[in-house]
């Protein structure tokens, strides 16, 4: 039955994947193709722009910052660790810190997507594609749903959490268009990378886990 369930994830992670491949290959050879899904979305995101609006979406893109996420998984981790919920936590780090962070600098290399040649309302230096928020954001909240019920006993009160922590990923993604410093596409593949590899890794977390939990090293 686990080889099973296994097996739904890792489907999952690859139909993600190679969407990303497509979409990726589309944006290395065939940039302009993909006008017709970006230029309507960023129109429609950034249409009306208010000095309200802007200060909260320039707080919102924050959240999916580089320094910001590794504060956070600082802190969640260390109450993972405290709670003796290692390997939530080693999980935590890895697709955080190690994949977000490492893993998504270096992929940009490989399309090196200029940045839309609109007004910046933040500054950015690297490459477009993928978008870092969107794949830190999903692999950093992403994870964060998918353990809250770990660390969250009370099943409202943890849906709740969960619910907004998927709308706070969505929302960083917008963020970033309306800033100005991504295409919708690059949003797309921030996500559909992030999704995968959670997804792909998932049952090997639940793995580990059930083998410390046999051990006596964790809850």
């Amino acid at each position: 039955m686990d080889s099973a369930k296994n097996l739904y994830w890792h489907f999952a992670a690859s139909c993600c994947l190679v969407i990303f491949v497509i979409l990726g290959y589309t944006v290395k050879f065939y940039e302009s193709t993909l006008n017709f899904i970006d230029q309507p979305i960023s129109d429609l995101i950034r249409a009306h722009m208010t000095d309200g609006l802007t200060s909260f979406y320039i707080g919102v893109t924050h959240l999916g910052s580089g320094m910001v996420i590794a504060g956070l998984v600082l802190v969640v981790s260390l109450i993972c660790w405290y709670r003796k919920f290692l390997s939530e936590a080693l999980w935590l780090i890895i697709n955080s810190a190690l994949v977000a962070g490492v893993g998504n600098y270096l992929i940009k290399f490989a399309f090196q997507r200029p940045r839309p040649s609109v007004p910046h309302l933040v500054t950015e230096t690297h490459f477009s594609f993928p978008s870092g928020h969107a794949m830190g954001s999903m692999l950093f909240y992403g994870t964060l749903i998918i353990i809250l019920p770990r660390l969250i006993t009370h099943r409202r009160l943890c849906l709740a959490v969960q619910l907004f922590l998927a709308v706070l990923i969505l929302t960083i993604g917008i963020s970033r268009i309306y800033v100005g410093v991504h295409y919708p596409t690059d949003i797309l593949g921030g996500y559909l990378l992030g999704a995968a590899w959670i997804l792909g890794t998932y049952p090997t977390f639940q793995k580990r886990r059930f083998i410390w939990r046999f051990q006596g090293k964790q809850k």
